[in-house]
């Protein structure tokens, strides 16, 4: 057996460069889009809390005016 890599040594260094930067990309997107759907999330929380506070309030005035 020889102590000397193979010629082909670089593309497989090349191969696995690559590799892992399109993992690296494929991650950062994914991050970004689960930062953003997040933020939608918490949005979507807000509405629906000021809108349920507004229901509450509107059924206590309807409440309030028949007795």
């Amino acid at each position: 057996m020889t102590d000397t890599l193979p010629d082909n040594t670089g593309y497989v260094a090349a191969a696995y460069l690559v590799f892992f930067a399109l993992v690296l990309i494929y991650v950062v997107i994914m991050a970004a889009k689960l930062s953003r759907f997040e933020r939608e999330l918490s949005e979507l929380n807000d509405l629906a809390d000021r809108r349920l506070a507004q229901d509450d309030e509107e059924s206590r005035e309807h409440e309030a005016v028949r007795t």
